[in-house]
């Protein structure tokens, strides 16, 4: 099984994807997250990172006192540690693994390369979002020999999820 990974330009739909690719796969055990903005006032503020299985973490905070920072946003990196090796659990494996996403804020944690790592290598079903520019693990990602990746614009992004569902195989 190869990886899909959806990459494109901050804000053009690449969660909304995701998404609605779970949403159309009710039957099928998912596993892994992806990250909603938080938002007061009309501002964002922050990002939560929402489990398919219901569950919700709060990622990155402009007020979260944390030495790990992506722009004005503090990071929760000891979440990450301890919460990627259940979110994105292989054993037992799911029928498809949903990432949202392979960015810098999820690459400055071990555990969660480290269970990326774990599902690619397994050969897992796998579909997640990775940001568009990015050295370290997300150009290692893009640049596997099994992976397939497609970039998400504006032009294509409602199509997307029925061409991905497609891609999987699970019509």
């Amino acid at each position: 099984m190869r990886a899909l990974l959806l990459t494109g330009l901050p804000g053009v739909g690449k969660t909304t994807v995701i998404r609605a690719v779970a949403d159309r796969l009710p039957k099928l055990t998912l596993r892994g997250f992806y990250t909603s903005e938080i938002r007061e006032g009309g501002i964002r503020k922050g990002f939560q990172l929402l489990s398919f299985e219901g569950e919700e973490y709060l990622l990155a905070h402009v007020d979260m006192d944390s030495s790990q920072r992506v722009s004005k946003y503090g990071v929760d990196v000891a979440m990450l540690e301890g919460q990627s090796g259940q979110l994105l659990n292989a054993d037992p494996p799911a029928d498809l693994y949903l990432v949202d996403e392979i960015g810098k804020m999820e690459c400055m944690s071990a555990g969660f390369i480290s269970a990326m790592r774990g599902i690619m290598d397994a050969g897992l079903p796998l579909v997640a979002t990775v940001a568009m520019r990015g050295g370290g693990f997300i150009a290692e990602a893009k640049g596997r020999p099994d992976v397939d990746v497609w970039e998400v614009t504006r032009d294509n992004r409602d199509v997307l999820p029925e061409q991905v569902i497609e891609w999987l195989g699970v019509v």
